[in-house]
């Protein structure tokens, strides 16, 4: 197979003390990350250092609250609010891309769209968000429902904010704001836009308050493994986020959404396939399989039995079962692909109770040197499997760090990734195209 001669996009995922269900626990960790300003800057800054394409925050709208038990022995019941966090990363960094998460369940388009569009130009065109329509119930109760919105109608929400988010950023043409001292004008009412939507879900007049975003629309992001999901993100994402053990499993999926993206008239190249990984790195390979079962030690019995709740259904309790006992017959529910995943693991390699939520905790992990994870890297990228990677680190600050200082130096000298950016923006950098104004249609 011939070398790729594009090169690795990388996602550093931001989470609190680290992505490890337990990593609060783990002395190499900072237990109170949550909250500290000081650390996220250290972090996003490291990550600049070892150029990395983008920061990434997940989120949700709600406290795991009647969970209270397998909540309290997490990292996860505090945590800032993505965009306010992203806004103030901006100014802390210059380079690297920011990536918010907002659910369209949850949200009003022309709140999302002037709030991105302000972040596009607080970052200098380093915005992106990443759409999501909200897998935790518990949402539904703040903000005025008793019932989650069931996951067809969400998505079918979720195209048309989309389309109502991506029409606002075009209130504007590029050279709408004449700021012209002399005539007194300050822009050109001819190159305003009314929207006038109309739709199923939103009504929504606009034109929006912000000019043209610097990268036209902020760069789109979006993860799905459900049909639903991979037809939103052959339609409207630019980067897809991924969750996928086997090269042979990322290529299928790689392949569905890439083959789903030019049968709707789109560029394949136009979108970036990140799956996730969690890379554990010691100076041998025992070290780092020592450092990976040191974090999967940490994880409790009642945080462990809720991991699997939350994906395998709410109606499913293994707390009378030996955890060391295999996972009682269990059909198919209605939680979807990652459900039914997870199952068919738990089945094909016969794990037990604790085995399968350890499985859960540890993500996707990949252990060994730096040499290793390199290899790892390349192979995936070689097979067409991914564009890159969402990198998840176990542990932080200290995960991220070890990673820039040996990992990445071995990824550039074989030539996989930038060793500067190439750009200003994260289109620019991503190599993504700047959409054109569909109201002005003319080329951007």
């Amino acid at each position: 197979m011939t070398r790729r001669t594009d090169q690795l996009k990388l996602g550093a995922f931001l989470a609190n003390s680290g992505h490890h269900v337990a990593a609060w626990r783990h002395p190499r960790a900072q237990a109170d990350a949550s909250l500290d300003f000081d650390y996220f800057k250290q972090v996003a800054q490291t990550a600049e250092r070892g150029r990395f394409d983008a920061l990434f925050v997940a989120d949700v709208v709600a406290l795991w609250g009647h969970h209270l038990d397998a909540l309290s022995r997490t990292a996860r019941g505090e945590h800032f609010e993505p965009l306010t966090l992203m806004a103030a990363l901006a100014a802390v960094t210059s380079r690297i891309g920011l990536i918010a998460t907002a659910t369209t369940s949850y949200n009003e388009p022309y709140h999302i769209a002037r709030k991105f569009a302000s972040l596009d130009y607080l970052s200098k065109g380093r915005a992106a968000w990443n759409l999501v329509t909200s897998v935790v119930s518990d949402e539904a109760w703040n903000f005025g429902r008793e019932a989650h919105i069931d996951h067809a109608e969400r998505y079918r929400r979720a195209e048309e904010f989309h389309d109502v988010v991506k029409g606002l950023w075009d209130s504007w043409e590029d050279d709408a704001f004449l700021r012209d001292k002399d005539s007194g004008q300050y822009f050109d009412p001819a190159k305003l836009h009314v929207l006038n939507h109309q739709g199923e879900y939103f009504s929504v007049r606009g034109p929006l308050n912000v000019a043209r975003p610097p990268q036209g629309h902020p760069v789109l992001v979006q993860a799905g493994a459900s049909d639903a999901g991979k037809a939103l993100a052959a339609r409207v994402a630019e980067v897809i986020f991924a969750m996928a053990e086997t090269i042979p499993a990322a290529q299928a999926f790689y392949n569905d959404v890439k083959q789903r993206a030019t049968a709707l008239g789109r560029d394949p190249d136009g979108i970036k396939i990140l799956p996730g990984i969690t890379p554990f790195i010691g100076r041998t390979r025992e070290e780092a399989r020592e450092l990976f079962e040191e974090f999967q030690s940490l994880v409790d019995p009642v945080l462990g039995l809720r991991l699997l709740a939350d994906t395998l259904g709410e109606d499913i309790d293994l707390s009378a079962h030996d955890l060391d006992g295999p996972l009682p017959e269990t059909p198919v529910g209605q939680r979807g692909s990652r459900r039914d995943k997870v199952l068919e693991l738990a089945r094909n390699e016969g794990l037990t109770i604790r085995q399968l939520y350890l499985r859960l905790a540890g993500g996707n992990p990949v252990i060994g040197t730096a040499e290793d994870i390199a290899d790892t890297f390349d192979a995936w990228f070689q097979a067409r499997a991914c564009d890159g990677f969402n990198v998840f680190f176990p542990y932080l600050p200290g995960g991220i760090e070890v990673f820039v200082d040996e990992v990445v130096p071995l990824l550039q000298e074989r030539g996989l990734l930038r060793r500067e950016y190439e750009g200003a923006t994260l289109r620019e950098n991503l190599g993504l195209v700047r959409p054109a104004n569909r109201f002005a249609g003319s080329a951007a």
